[in-house]
C-alpha cells in the first residue's frame, strides 16, 4: 500500500496536509491488486450489488487499473446475470478492517460466457473449483430440501477434467469497469474521503475531495 498510509506519523497535521489525489489513486491501485492476487487481503472479497438492490459477497479475481475494471466468477444461470443484462449498473464495496479504508465504487457491469477470457479463467481454474458449477439448477432455485445444488457422485470429492468438462457451459466471468471510487480512510485525527471519477474509453479522471 502506499507508504503515507502506514506511516506512523500520518496522523500528525503536516503530513495530513501532503495527501494529494495521486496517493489516493495509487492507494486504491494497490489494495485492489493486492485484493485479486491474495486470499490474505481483506479486499479478496467484495460486497457486489446489483441494480435490484440484491448484493451478494464474491471473491476479485483481477483488477485492471489500466482499464479500471474488477472481474470476478459467476454461474451463467444466476438471477444477477439477467439483471446485469437488463441493466448494468453495479455497485462494489470493499473493506480493510485493520488498514481502516473503505472503497466504494460504481461502475457498468458486462457477463462474457465465451470469450477468449473466459476460456483462459476456466482453465486456470482447478477441478475442485469447477465442480461449483455442476450444479444441477442455477442459483437461487428453490429445493425442497437443503442441498449443495451438486449431482451425489460430486459430493466432497476433487473430479476429474472428463467430470467437470459439462460445467464450463455454466460458467461466466462478470466484469465491473469502474467509473466512480469513493475512498475513505478512518483516521484518529479525523477521517479523509475523496471520490475519482472516471468516463470510460477517455484518459485522466476528475477527483473531489468529500466531507466524510
Amino acid at each position: 500500500m502506499a507508504d503515507w498510509l502506514t506511516s506512523p506519523d500520518f496522523g500528525r497535521q503536516d503530513r495530513i496536509m501532503k495527501l494529494t489525489f495521486e496517493d489516493v489513486i495509487q492507494d486504491i491501485t494497490d489494495r485492489l491488486t493486492a485484493g485479486a492476487n491474495s486470499r490474505k487481503s481483506a479486499m479478496h472479497t467484495a460486497v457486489v450489488a446489483t441494480a435490484d438492490c440484491d448484493v451478494r459477497v464474491m471473491v476479485l479475481r483481477e483488477y485492471d487499473p489500466a482499464l479500471r475494471r474488477l472481474r470476478f466468477h459467476t454461474d451463467a444461470r444466476s438471477p444477477k446475470v439477467a439483471v446485469i443484462r437488463d441493466n448494468p449498473l453495479v455497485s462494489v464495496l470493499v473493506y480493510d478492517a485493520e488498514a481502516k479504508v473503505q472503497i466504494r465504487m460504481r461502475g457498468q457491469g458486462i457477463v462474457a460466457t465465451t470469450s477468449p477470457q473466459a476460456e483462459a479463467a476456466w482453465d486456470a481454474a482447478t477441478n475442485f473449483a469447477k465442480r461449483c458449477y455442476l450444479a444441477k439448477a442455477g442459483p437461487s432455485s428453490v429445493s425442497a430440501e437443503q442441498t449443495s445444488g451438486l449431482p451425489d457422485w460430486a459430493e466432497g470429492i476433487n473430479p476429474t477434467d472428463a467430470q467437470v468438462a459439462d460445467a464450463r457451459q455454466n460458467f461466466a466471468l462478470l466484469y465491473v469497469t469502474v467509473t466512480e471510487f469513493d475512498w475513505l480512510y478512518l483516521a484518529n485525527t479525523g477521517h479523509r474521503r475523496a471520490k475519482v471519477s472516471v468516463t470510460p474509453d477517455l484518459p485522466g479522471w476528475t477527483a473531489d475531495w468529500l466531507v466524510p
